[in-house]
C-alpha cells in the first residue's frame, strides 16, 4: 500500500511531532521531511549556494575580528577601521542579495539525478503564511533557462491533512503527496 519512498521513511521508528499552534514548527517539520523524500527519489543536494554564503559569512567575521584586534589604537588606525566597516557592509549586502535573488523561499537545491539526461536539478520551495493552514510546495528547475527546464509545479494543501490532533505528522500521506508532485513534475518534463 505504501510506495517505496514511504517504506523508506523512518515513520515507524520515531513519530515526528510539531506544535500545532506554531506555524514555524509545522513548516520546519514538513520542510525536513521534504528533503528526505527528494533525496529518496535519487536527487543529491546541491550545497554550492550554502557554501558561498558560509564563505562570505566567514569573511564578514574575519573582517570584524581584524578590525577589533588590529594592533594600533584608534587615532592611528582610523583609515583601516573605515576600510573594515565599508568591507563589512559590502559583504553583508552581498549576502542579502544572494538571499533575495537566489535563495528566496527555497528549502532545497538539488543536482540532477545520477544517470539521467536532465541537465538541471530542482529547487524545492515552500510557504506557510502565519495564521494560515495552507502549505504551498513548489518544485521548479534549478536553471530555468535550460532546455530541460520545465514550468514550476505547485501543491497547496491544508496542514490539517498531514497532522493528527496531537501534532504528529502522518508521514506516509505526506510522502505520497510529495512523491506524486515530483513524479508529476518529471512526467511533465518527459512529455515536453
Amino acid at each position: 500500500m505504501a510506495s517505496d519512498g514511504a517504506a523508506a521513511s523512518p515513520a515507524k521508528a520515531t513519530p515526528k511531532k510539531a506544535n500545532l499552534l506554531d506555524t514555524h514548527s509545522m513548516k520546519h517539520l514538513l520542510d525536513e521531511t521534504i528533503s528526505d523524500v527528494v533525496k529518496s527519489k535519487g536527487y543529491a543536494e546541491d550545497t554550492r549556494l550554502g557554501n558561498w554564503k558560509l564563505g562570505i559569512g566567514a569573511a564578514v567575521i574575519a573582517v570584524a575580528l581584524l578590525a577589533q584586534f588590529y594592533p594600533k589604537k584608534f587615532p592611528q588606525n582610523r583609515e583601516f577601521l573605515l576600510f573594515c566597516i565599508a568591507l563589512y557592509v559590502v559583504l553583508n549586502v552581498v549576502l542579502l542579495i544572494l538571499s533575495y535573488t537566489k535563495e528566496k523561499d527555497a528549502i532545497l537545491f538539488t543536482h540532477p539525478p545520477a544517470g539521467s539526461f536532465n541537465s538541471t536539478g530542482l529547487v524545492i520551495s515552500s510557504k506557510l503564511p502565519r495564521f494560515s493552514d495552507l502549505y504551498t510546495l513548489t518544485i521548479a528547475s534549478a536553471d530555468p533557462q535550460s532546455i530541460s527546464a520545465n514550468k514550476p509545479i505547485h501543491l497547496t494543501k491544508s496542514v490539517a491533512k498531514w497532522f493528527t490532533k496531537e501534532g504528529i505528522l502522518v508521514e506516509g500521506l505526506f510522502w505520497k503527496d510529495v512523491e506524486r508532485l515530483i513524479d508529476d513534475y518529471n512526467s511533465e518534463r518527459k512529455s515536453k
